[in-house]
């Protein structure tokens, strides 16, 4: 399959129009309509309904539309890696949850840099799903999530326990979600120990699924939510912010996932630093 089709198709997707589209691909509308119609030969399906008001997906073509972004992205991936800087022996692309790279794994690329020189880095940012599916397709080496799936063909390792604590700008918070608490999505056995703990709680005003978005707000704007200490220690020191003392804390265990028959001289050095920043991490969060 042409990937400029599956490119094509879901630049109609993002804009809604086939004359958009075309703007944004700097070709004529004409160009748009001939690629759709060759990818539609080929699929032997329908992928858009087009009308006056732009052009929507087929059933068709949502269950097309994950297929295109993994063709476009992989193919994307490869050529990353076929055209190695001068003076690389290899690339390793690594990935991690917006809250893992900000001040823990952030820490890890110039250790990276030291130890092996030679190898182009490559640094991600993704939620968990979407980092298993890419280590699963083989577009992500290495992925540090909180929520890895079990694959035969990958090894999840333990790292380390994030230590979740209730922090606030509120100096005389007491232990339970108040007005201006915003709920920070760490995932489902996050929401396990929540519900336990906070049986009367009802819908929260804000949800979020980025951490570091959670933090800023509440620092702007006050409120409380439940982040990594690593994450507030430095507010809570200034007073910026207050850790509530007599709410409950939680663990939220963190994990790297890689593949079960790999590169030892590729992947050893990069394993081994993880494990020493996550070790480095364990006994700053016990502090």
């Amino acid at each position: 399959m042409d990937t400029e089709w599956a490119r094509t198709f879901l630049t109609v997707v993002a804009t809604g129009n086939f004359m958009r589209a075309a703007d944004r691909l700097h070709v004529t509308q004409s160009t748009v309509s001939a690629r759709i119609r060759a990818l539609e030969q080929q699929l032997g399906c329908i992928l858009f309904v087009r009308n006056k008001a732009g052009a929507t997906l087929t059933p068709a073509g949502r269950q097309f539309q994950k297929h295109a972004a993994t063709l476009v992205r992989t193919c994307e991936q490869a050529r990353q890696d076929a055209s190695i800087a001068h003076g690389y022996r290899a690339v390793l692309t690594v990935g991690g949850r917006f809250a893992l790279w900000v001040e823990l794994l952030v820490k890890w690329l110039p250790l990276m840099r030291q130890l092996a020189p030679d190898v182009s880095l490559r640094a991600e940012m993704d939620v968990d799903d979407g980092l298993m599916h890419r280590l699963v397709d083989g577009t992500l080496d290495i992925g540090v999530m909180y929520t890895p799936q079990s694959r035969p063909s990958l090894t999840v390792e333990y790292l380390f326990d994030e230590h979740l604590v209730l922090a606030t700008s509120d100096p005389a918070a007491t232990g339970h979600p108040g007005e201006g608490y915003v709920f920070i999505d760490w995932g489902p056995e996050f929401l396990a120990k929540h519900s336990m703990n906070f049986p009367d709680f009802g819908t929260p005003t804000l949800v979020v699924g980025i951490a570091w978005l959670g933090l800023q707000h509440i620092l702007q704007y006050g409120g409380s939510g439940y982040f990594p200490m690593r994450l507030v220690r430095r507010y809570i020191e200034s007073d910026r912010l207050h850790e509530v003392r007599d709410a409950p804390s939680f663990t939220q265990p963190v994990y790297m996932v890689y593949p079960a028959e790999r590169d030892a001289d590729l992947f050893g050095p990069a394993l081994s630093s993880l494990r020493d920043i996550a070790a480095a991490a364990q006994i700053e969060e016990q502090r």
